[in-house]
């Protein structure tokens, strides 16, 4: 049972990530305004990391006996984190960004939970690794936001 749990925590880690990445990736391409170089290179940075999760995800769901998820409906539709177009000046835009990754870090606690709980070190240590890049994107665009 505690398996299983496991399974669809990752599966869900997995989903929101993958939402995450495109909404990074989608306001990359799509910011622009005063501050577009700087704005562009720091989501670049987030959609990067948050692409290269998705490899190290996938792996874990097999090492747990689990697949991949095999559609795009299916990874958006079951997704924690809602998939909602990102749009309007740069500092909402931003704003999209910064909130996905708030939720992305409640969810790969929810992960490291639910591994330490089967005793899954390995994906532990990759929940708590992921958790600490998030906080870092998390710094990055509320300081960019002069959020306090």
């Amino acid at each position: 049972m505690e398996l299983h749990h496991l399974q669809t925590v990752l599966e869900q880690a997995f989903n929101a990530n993958f939402v995450t990445y495109y909404r990074a990736h989608q306001a990359h391409v799509n910011i622009k305004g005063r501050n577009f170089y700087q704005d562009h290179k720091l989501l670049k940075h987030v959609y990067k990391t948050l692409q290269d999760h998705i490899d190290d995800l996938g792996e874990k769901l097999r090492t747990v006996d689990s697949h991949m998820p095999m559609s795009l409906e299916f990874i958006v539709g079951t997704s924690p984190i809602i998939d909602y177009a990102l749009s309007g000046n740069s500092d909402e835009i931003l704003q999209g960004v910064l909130d996905s990754v708030l939720e992305l870090i409640d969810v790969y606690h929810d992960l490291r939970n639910a591994a330490d709980d089967v005793g899954y070190t390995d994906i532990s240590n990759m929940a708590d690794n992921n958790i600490g890049e998030l906080a870092k994107f998390k710094w990055q665009l509320q300081a960019t936001l002069n959020h306090e």
